[in-house]
């Protein structure tokens, strides 16, 4: 079995258009979540999201190309160039058919997918643009991912809801222990913040109807009420040891666990306890032969609605015991960033990453009222200098998917 390290990391996301930029603002505590400015929400009861701040795609793209990618696709391509920079990988020395892609997104290219039914429904189909389908089908992060950077191994993108960027992450981890692969781009993306997303997520009874940005993602706080949405990318770079070794590259982390479950109960809402949540842990935590008493921190699933987050209180105490559970420190991201969907995963497994490069716990941030269904330690409102030496990151998906990635420092 081959080790797998983590060398490059890449994100644009609503706290910053890249890793350094998002990861000060995890640290200084800063909420990236505002009113819509896409779309006009007047008849919308739903006015709050996390967008991508300052975006201009030909910043990133010439003209002609950026009106051919669905900005999902964009997000994902993004991030994953600066990834590559960051692993400082040089494709003319590399074997790039050892190269595989996995980044997936939970919904893929729905910003193309309204506009180009606008247009067939107004318009007539011949109005219809040649290029909706490569643009809104969702495995074409991966493949445009691929043919931006050259890479021709194994090339394919999860879809596991909320779940999808650990998923991805985890099975290139896997491609690579099992020999497959030398080196795996893996992650998520989304660009879900538009009006018929919205409003299918408001109408599900998901997202927080609250108009103040500090009290509406409040992860574990009792009055939470739903999550908000979010956009952006995470992706890291994941290479075999000796691989990364071999060319003395920078190892962020040693990913040693990947466990996943399903709970096969309902589409929406969590099993009860988390059972499945918990399984995912124990599996992680199994593979990477390591102790509940030994993990320093979780990066929750955490999304501030209330059935979420009392369940997976639960599954960690479950998964962990009630003493280990008691001491691990607990936060979720979200209230920075909003809930990335299908990209969750990627920008928080980067999260766990920077915690164990620079010791240092991220805070969940606007927490006020503690609730005893969520009696854990959330590190409330400020984050934390300490050394960690394992990071499980949680991600939980409509469908009752579970993932979860256990890093540990590398030495």
């Amino acid at each position: 079995m081959k080790r797998v390290v983590i060398t490059g990391l890449g994100a644009i996301t609503p706290l910053g258009n890249n890793v350094e930029e998002f990861w000060n603002g995890i640290k200084e505590g800063k909420c990236g979540i505002d009113y819509i400015k896409s779309f006009d929400t007047s008849n919308f009861k739903v006015k709050l999201a996390a967008e991508v701040k300052d975006y201009n795609p030909e910043d990133y793209f010439d003209k002609r190309e950026a009106k051919r990618l669905d900005k999902f696709s964009q997000y994902a391509m993004i991030a994953t160039r600066e990834a590559w920079k960051d692993s400082k990988l040089d494709k003319e020395k590399e074997n790039m058919e050892r190269v595989g892609v996995v980044v997936g997104s939970g919904i893929g290219g729905i910003e193309t997918i309204e506009r180009e039914n606008k247009k067939c429904n107004e318009k007539g189909p011949d109005r219809v643009s040649p290029m909706y389908i490569p643009m809104g089908i969702l495995n074409m992060a991966t493949g445009n991912v691929a043919i931006d950077i050259g890479a021709k191994g194994e090339s394919f993108a999860m879809v596991t809801a909320c779940a999808t960027g650990t998923h991805c992450i985890g099975e290139g981890f896997r491609m690579i222990k099992h020999g497959y692969q030398d080196i795996v781009i893996a992650g998520g993306t989304e660009a879900g913040i538009t009006p018929l997303s919205i409003a299918g997520f408001t109408n599900i009874k998901a997202l927080t109807k609250a108009e103040d940005k500090n009290r509406a993602s409040i992860p574990f706080d009792k009055e939470r009420s739903g999550f908000v949405m979010g956009e952006g990318a995470g992706v890291v770079v994941l290479e075999e040891l000796e691989h990364a070794k071999a060319r003395g590259a920078k190892i962020y982390a040693e990913v040693v666990g990947y466990g996943v479950t399903s709970d096969a109960y309902h589409i929406t809402s969590p099993a009860p306890g988390g059972e499945g949540g918990a399984r995912a842990m124990k599996l992680a935590m199994e593979e990477g032969n390591v102790k509940p008493e030994e993990i320093t921190y979780i990066n929750a699933h955490g999304t501030s609605t209330h059935l979420n987050d009392s369940c997976e209180t639960q599954a960690i105490k479950t998964a962990l015991g009630e003493e280990a559970a008691k001491k691990v420190m607990v936060s979720s991201t979200k209230g920075h960033t909003g809930h990335l969907l299908g990209a969750a995963g990627g920008v928080e497994a980067i999260v766990c990453a920077k915690s164990i490069e620079e010791g240092f716990v991220p805070a969940t941030i606007n927490y006020k009222v503690p609730d005893e269904e969520c009696d854990l330690d959330v590190v409330p409102n400020e984050g934390r200098n300490v050394e960690v030496k394992y990071a499980i990151s949680n991600s939980l998906g409509f469908g009752g998917h579970n993932s979860s990635l256990l890093l540990k420092e590398y030495k």
